[in-house]
């Protein structure tokens, strides 16, 4: 079996090309391959279909093997993928996900490729509390096609995200689990953000949860329409359109490739 390691801002993941063959039970598969010391390593798996009505289909795991509806590092790279492997030659595609339809531009450059994608609106719902062994955190819900937990704190460096993030992922709250973002404002462009994924744990960086960052940021008028979101993996460009829509850009490179043999 075939694959390609490919990351976003450090956010990675393993591809494999399911337009021909599907491997049998994915979800044990993607476990399996993420693991960074007996498999190839990364914070999931994402495969790559055909779609009746979009130019492919994404399916993406987490490393727990969990499904996800939407990754927008992973989409990002599935689109650098299919143009480097000659599946298409449109750099304007649009991907079917899960979450509804993703319209991705793929920019210029070679070994790294700059990729739009149209992330579509953010649904925002009103601020809860939630209690943690005391401590009280203000939560903004906000799905981007995933559930996000976008919460604002004086600052992110110190904070022990190994110990909140899973009770927030896993909080009574969030039925279905929530993945947790962090968010240290800067200035009205700018903000820091760490990120616990729902499935995968602290990752270098999520695409969907800089979103929404960026729209509970907006909601309570803390930014400008446009920010960049510095990530611990690297920097994504951030814009709200007038239409609602959020248009995130960022980096998609591959690592390598390999075969997988199975024991």
């Amino acid at each position: 079996m075939f694959f390609t390691k490919m990351q976003g801002l450090g956010n990675d993941y393993i591809y494999l090309n399911c337009l021909s063959e599907t491997p049998k039970n994915l979800s044990a598969l993607a476990e399996q391959l993420a693991d960074r010391h007996f498999g190839i390593g990364g914070d999931g798996l994402i495969c790559i279909f055909a779609s009746c009505i979009a130019d492919f289909r994404m399916e993406m795991y987490n490393a727990d093997g969990s499904r996800g509806a939407m990754c927008g590092n992973g989409i990002r790279c599935m689109a650098k993928y299919l143009y480097d492997h000659g599946l298409t030659k449109k750099k304007h595609l649009t991907i079917e996900t899960d979450a509804g339809l993703r319209f991705v531009i793929l920019g210029g450059g070679e070994k790294t490729t700059q990729v739009t994608v149209d992330m579509d609106v953010p649904q925002c719902d009103p601020g809860i509390c939630v209690s943690i062994e005391g401590v009280d955190y203000m939560i903004s819900p906000v799905s981007m096609g995933n559930p996000h937990a976008v919460i604002f704190v004086d600052q992110i460096e110190d904070l022990p995200l190994s110990e909140i993030g899973p009770k927030i992922e896993h909080h009574p709250m969030f039925p279905n689990r929530t993945n947790a973002e962090f968010v240290e404002i800067l200035d009205s462009g700018s903000f820091r953000m760490r990120v616990w994924e729902r499935g995968s744990g602290e990752t270098l960086a999520c695409g969907t949860g800089a979103c929404a960052a960026f729209a509970a940021a907006l909601r309570q008028e803390f930014c400008e329409n446009s920010v960049i979101a510095h990530l611990a993996g690297g920097d994504l460009s951030l814009c709200m359109r007038d239409d609602g829509h959020i248009e995130m850009t960022g980096p998609a490179v591959t690592v390598f490739e390999g075969e997988w043999i199975s024991s």
